[in-house]
């Protein structure tokens, strides 16, 4: 009976009452909804936290590539007394940051140094475990490497090459390790 009553009010009232009255019950439904959600499933602040650390990426990708493209094609040394193009100390330090290759030629090179590197690289087939390429801001220096283990022959032992990249080759398209003093 009550119900009834109610219901008859409710009835009583002007149609845009009841309209508006209507929407706002399905907005606060709505919102309500989305705020369970959120509270169940929503990584807020990390999500936004790893979304600007991926934009910062993508920036530095991008500027890293714009300057790769305007480097001149060949090889690119860090000394005086050649006829290769000579970088400057800021564009060295971002050509070693752009740089993430390290060719076989290199690879070679810093192996003849290192007749035990040499030996397990030759032994596993010329498998290469690990390469980086790393700027160190105390020497302001590039420094390149790279891990060879005879782990798939049965040799227990690895060996880190490394040394500093005194040289990059640039294609115009990426930059890579030209040589590796490790003496």
């Amino acid at each position: 009976m009550l119900k009834e009553i109610y219901l008859e009010k409710i009835k009583e009232l002007p149609e845009f009452i009841r309209q508006m009255s209507g929407l706002v019950i399905l907005v606060i439904v709505i919102i309500s909804c989305f705020f369970v959600l959120n509270i169940m499933f929503g990584q807020g602040d990390e999500l936004v936290e790893r979304m600007k650390i991926e934009e910062e990426r993508i920036a530095n990708e991008k500027k890293l590539s714009e300057l790769i493209s305007k480097l001149p094609s060949g090889i690119l040394v860090t000394f005086d007394g050649t006829d290769h193009y000579k970088l400057t100390n800021e564009v060295y330090e971002q050509v070693c940051n752009a740089t993430k290759l390290i060719p076989q030629r290199a690879i070679m090179g810093a192996n003849f140094l290192n007749f035990r590197a040499h030996e397990i690289y030759t032994i596993n087939g010329n498998k290469i475990d690990e390469t980086f390429v790393k700027w160190d801001k105390d020497k302001k220096k590039c420094f390149a490497g790279f891990t060879v283990s005879g782990n798939n022959v049965g040799v227990n032992e690895s060996i880190t090459v490394s040394g500093e990249a005194l040289s990059f080759l640039s294609t115009g398209i990426d930059t890579r390790v030209y040589f590796i003093k490790n003496f």
